[in-house]
């Protein structure tokens, strides 16, 4: 049985990052897709782990022949999901997860309708404002536009399937690991999945 594809999206300090990064380490049969982009790499990233590193002109050889599940471009840089490795790993009966904002899961969802949408929220936003902040010496008009983005990210909740409040992180990383289990064990993944142990409990 194929796995299934998740899209994980959240305002940028709501933790999401953190989160993923503890449930793939928890869960060897979840992957994270790496995406594509034309941008530099930066210090201590490497090609093939973080991004894949491409020029624009093989980024755009790609969107022509339709190879991403959804792109981007975001200031003067390209970014997009290649179809290729997600179906790679669906095939082998993994997970894979999409760290993307609701714009990229709109593409995906119309590309692939069977993804399933997980939205991550900060408990508050006296809460979200300290995570910023906590991240370096960032100004006051800085950290302000930041909320702002993050308020217009937040207002798309509603067009995922899940949503995990990321107040105590141990608890919103059960709430994550409880969707993959529980969509894992809908009956016709288990039905393929199990075809030997039920063609002999029928037999």
């Amino acid at each position: 049985m194929p796995g299934n594809l998740y899209v994980i999206a959240a305002a940028s300090g709501a933790g999401k990052t953190s989160l993923v990064k503890a449930l793939v380490e928890a869960d060897p049969g979840i992957a994270v897709s790496v995406s594509h982009t034309t941008r530099a790499p930066r210090p201590g990233e490497q090609d093939g782990a973080h991004y894949h590193f491409v020029s624009v002109e093989h980024f755009q050889a790609m969107i022509a022949r339709d190879a991403f599940l959804e792109h981007a471009k975001v200031f003067d840089n390209y970014y997009g999901t290649a179809r290729a490795g997600i179906e790679e790993h669906l095939a082998q009966d993994r997970d894979v997860i999409l760290e993307i904002d609701w714009q990229g899961a709109r593409q995906v969802r119309a590309a692939f309708p069977a993804c399933v949408g997980i939205f991550v929220l900060p408990p508050s936003r006296p809460a979200l404002e300290q995570r910023l902040r906590g991240r370096g010496q960032d100004p006051d008009e800085v950290i302000a536009r930041r909320m702002r983005d993050a308020v217009a990210e937040m207002s798309h909740y509603a067009e995922f399937d899940y949503l995990v409040i990321n107040d105590d992180f141990q608890v919103a990383l059960d709430d994550l690991k409880a969707i993959f289990r529980g969509l894992r064990l809908r009956q016709p993944a288990q039905a393929g999945r199990h075809a030997a142990l039920i063609r002999d409990l029928l037999a």
